[in-house]
This record gives C-alpha cells, structure tokens and sequence, in this order.
C-alpha cells in the first residue's frame, strides 16, 4: 500500500485557502480545509480513479475533484504524493 505524502507547495496551498475562506467565514474553512487533507486518504486503495494529466508524461500525475477544488497527485513506487490544490475558479 502506497503512502500519501504532500509537497510544501501543496500545503502551502492549503494555507492559502483557509486564509482566504476564513475572513468571511471561518467554520465553513474549517470544513473546507478538512475535506481537502480527508480527501486523498482513499488513494492508496485506488490511485488511478482521478483523471490522468497527459502533459505530465512519462510521470503519472492525476487529478480528482472535490466539490469546487482541484487536488493534483502523482503516483510513484512507493507513495501518493499531492503535488497542488486549488479552487476550480481560481486563475491557473
């Protein structure tokens, strides 16, 4: 079973939507945030249910959504690594 590990950028994201949601509503980014860090626990179990990023050939990186977030990951050997989130609105 792979492990899920997140990159600073990743996390650094997660900041960075708490911070955003939590000045007009603080429980509701609460929430949020806990659903984006519960969300990619269930990987492990099926890494390839989010949809394949061709772009990022030879690597196999996925995203899958979350209500209005996009989390992206990469599989490895060992790991599920989260490499960016974000909310689907956001200009990327």
């Amino acid at each position: 079973m792979r492990e899920v590990t997140w990159t600073s950028k990743a996390s650094a994201d997660l900041v960075r939507l708490y911070e955003f949601l939590a000045s007009a509503d603080k429980p509701a980014a609460i929430r949020t945030v806990w659903t984006l860090t519960a969300a990619p626990a269930g990987l492990p179990a099926h890494p390839r249910i989010g949809e394949r990023l061709e772009e990022f050939d030879p690597r196999e990186v996925r995203r899958i959504l979350v209500g209005h977030y996009e989390i992206r990951y990469e599989i490895q050997k060992s790991t599920i690594t989260v490499l960016r989130l974000w909310h689907t609105r956001e200009s990327r």
